[in-house]
C-alpha cells in the first residue's frame, strides 16, 4: 500500500468560526489571522494505492463553481485536484474509488466538473465508485435550514444520477476496502464518515476530516461554530483522541495549512500532540 497527499488549494474561512467559542485572543496565538479576521486553511485531500485499486479520499472545492461563490472563499495557491494526481503519474480515469467523507461542498465539489464544450456536469473520475455514508446522504438532500449552504445541488444531484454511488453505513460488518475502515461521527454533521487506514507495517492513520481540521483544534473545547452538535463533537473527539494514544494512530488533517500529519500523547491536560511531520515521513 502507499499513500499520496494530493493538495487541492488554500482557502480563507473566518478564524472565529473556525474555533466557536474560543476567544481570539486565545486561537490566533496558533492559526493567525489576516486584517479581515480570516484565516488559511488546506484542502488537503489523501490518494490510497491498495493493491489493484486507487482511492481517493475527498476532493476539495473542485472548479466548477462562479468566480462570485469561489470569492467568497478567496481561494488560492498553485495545486488543485487533477494536476496533484497527475504529478504522481496517474490520470482522472485511474480512480478506482471515490470516497466522500461528507457532502460540504468543500470536501465533495472536485467529484463533480462542467464540461467545456457544452457546460453540463458530469463525473470527475468517470470509472470510479462513489462512495458515501447512506444517512449522511440522506441529511444532506433534506438538509437543515443552518447547514442547508454548505450542500449544493451541483455537487450532490450528478452524483445521484451517475449510477456510480454506493453506501457506506455504521451497521456492515465489513468495509468495502480491504485496509480502510471507517469511524461514524455526528457532532460536525450527520454521519460523517472518517476513513482509518491500516497500513502494512500495522501502522494506523486516520484522515480526520471536519472532525478535527488542524492540529490547532485538537484539544476538547476548540469546536468549530459550523458544527451541528458541539457537545457531541467533543465527546467524540475525545475517544477518538484516547484511542489514537492507545494504539499509535497518526492524525492526518485535511484543514492544517502547515501540518499534515501528527501522533499525539497523553498530557496532564488531555491529549495534545506529540510530534508533527509529513505524510512522507511515516515511511
Amino acid at each position: 500500500m502507499k499513500l499520496h497527499t494530493i493538495n487541492t488549494g488554500l482557502f480563507k474561512l473566518d478564524g472565529g468560526a473556525m474555533f466557536g467559542v474560543v476567544p481570539k485572543v486565545v486561537w490566533q496565538k496558533l492559526v493567525i489571522p489576516d486584517e479581515n479576521n480570516l484565516c488559511t486553511w488546506a484542502m488537503r485531500c489523501l490518494l490510497v494505492e491498495d493493491e489493484n485499486r486507487l482511492i481517493l479520499i475527498d476532493t476539495g472545492i473542485g472548479e466548477k463553481q462562479e468566480a462570485k461563490f469561489l470569492a467568497h472563499y478567496h481561494l488560492y495557491g498553485n495545486d488543485t485536484l487533477i494536476k496533484s494526481i497527475r504529478n504522481l503519474g496517474f490520470s482522472e480515469d485511474d480512480i478506482t474509488d471515490v470516497v466522500l467523507t461528507h457532502l460540504h461542498f468543500d470536501h465533495c465539489g472536485g467529484a463533480i466538473k462542467r464540461e467545456k464544450d457544452n457546460q453540463k456536469l458530469s463525473l470527475t473520475f468517470k470509472n470510479a465508485v462513489i462512495w458515501s455514508s447512506e444517512a449522511h446522504w440522506a441529511w444532506a438532500t433534506t438538509p437543515n435550514p443552518r447547514e442547508k449552504a454548505s450542500f449544493l445541488t451541483e455537487n450532490i444531484v450528478p452524483i445521484q444520477e451517475s449510477g456510480h454511488l454506493k453506501f457506506i453505513s455504521p451497521n456492515e460488518q465489513k468495509s468495502p476496502f480491504k485496509n480502510i475502515d471507517f469511524l461514524f461521527v455526528d457532532g460536525h454533521t450527520e454521519k460523517q464518515m472518517l476513513p482509518l487506514i491500516t497500513l502494512e507495517n500495522n501502522k494506523k492513520l486516520l484522515y480526520c476530516a471536519d472532525l478535527l481540521p488542524s492540529v490547532a483544534h485538537i484539544p476538547l473545547p476548540y469546536v468549530m461554530g459550523y458544527d451541528m452538535r458541539p457537545l457531541i463533537t467533543m465527546q467524540e473527539k475525545e475517544q477518538i483522541l484516547i484511542r489514537a494514544v492507545a494504539e499509535n494512530i497518526t492524525l492526518f488533517f485535511e484543514h492544517d495549512s502547515q501540518n499534515e500529519c501528527c501522533s499525539v500523547q497523553m498530557t496532564e491536560k488531555g491529549v495534545r500532540m506529540k510530534e508533527v511531520f509529513s505524510l512522507k515521513d511515516m515511511f
